[in-house]
């Protein structure tokens, strides 16, 4: 069966498309299926969409994200299949017109699947009429370290001139965008730093927002402490996140986070989220309890008001 893999682009990366949908393509074809990875980016109308599916000749379409994936499929009249993203769930879904159109996508989808079962929840609480297509798969995750990845050199990289032996680096992996909140422990990470010189904070991730990264290198440029260094290749990333001696996560609004998994992929490590917001229902809640119930070393840490973060009552040893 001949049929592309829709996936949002991570604009400004050295990635076209998020490493997720080669995965995704690596396993369908695997399974003996031709499969096209598309950037939607590269596909914004109808009559776009109908050229390539008539030229490939497609027989059915797989899409990340309801809206910014599915809406770009409806109409054509080939089968296809949605996977929540995230912020189609937790933001999109405010939106009154995102919210019809997805809707409308979920009517016409033949399946969508979720990574959690809040997910799901939610989205059948939304549109009831996609109760029965709405399907529960774990986020599958991969993780391949380069062999070669030197420890020393990627801090020499990000500033930090240290014995490896003494440090504890903390990783925020993100793209630097408003809903991540990459700047919302810089503060407090800060002044960690200054009570114990061997505790930093990096930030690793595209600049995917040009003016929020500018107000992100502004901030940590002045913040002693935290470092900020750009999208790394992903075996790269995942050598780190094994070397790393935890990694955060602080956004307000999250799907499942790679990283964290990845880092729990690549080492079984500990774990510091900050992620969880007040007003927001949080789905990767389901994870970090399985996780603790378990006893390993995960942390959820519910948001207290902006910038009031105890880092130091929060941190896991390994």
């Amino acid at each position: 069966m001949r049929s592309p893999l829709l996936w949002p682009p991570r604009k400004g990366t050295q990635h076209l498309v998020d490493p997720k949908g080669a995965t995704c393509r690596e396993h369908l074809e695997a399974a003996g299926h031709i499969c096209l990875l598309k950037d939607t980016s590269d596909l914004e109308s109808s009559s776009e969409i109908a050229h390539f599916i008539k030229a490939e000749k497609l027989e059915a379409a797989l899409a990340l994200h309801l809206y910014r994936g599915g809406r770009l499929l409806q109409g054509h009249g080939i089968p296809f299949g949605i996977i929540f993203g995230g912020t189609d769930l937790n933001e999109d879904i405010n939106q009154r017109e995102k919210n019809q159109v997805m809707g409308k996508v979920l009517e016409e989808a033949r399946f969508a699947v979720a990574f959690t079962e809040s997910m799901k929840e939610m989205a059948q609480m939304q549109w009831p009429h996609a109760r029965d297509k709405i399907y529960v798969q774990s986020q599958g995750i991969v993780t391949v370290p380069n062999a070669a990845f030197n420890w020393n050199t990627f801090l020499h990289c990000s500033g930090i001139n240290q014995s490896a032996d003494n440090l504890h680096i903390f990783l925020l992996v993100c793209g630097l965008r408003q809903v991540k909140d990459p700047l919302y422990l810089v503060d407090a990470f800060s002044e960690w730093h200054q009570e114990e010189p061997n505790v930093y904070m990096v930030i690793v991730g595209p600049e995917v927002d040009p003016v929020f990264t500018r107000e992100v290198k502004a901030k940590v440029k002045r913040t002693p402490g935290v470092r900020l260094l750009r999208e790394m290749p992903q075996e790269d990333l995942h050598a780190a996140l094994k070397n790393c001696f935890a990694v955060l996560n602080s956004s307000v609004s999250e799907g499942m986070s790679a990283a964290i998994l990845e880092h729990a992929t690549a080492t079984g490590g500990e774990h510091l989220n900050s992620a969880l917001n007040d007003e927001k229902s949080h789905p990767q809640q389901d994870l970090w309890e399985e996780n603790l119930l378990k006893g390993t070393t995960a942390v959820l840490v519910e948001r207290p008001e902006p910038h009031t973060f105890p880092v130091h009552g929060c941190c896991c040893s390994a």
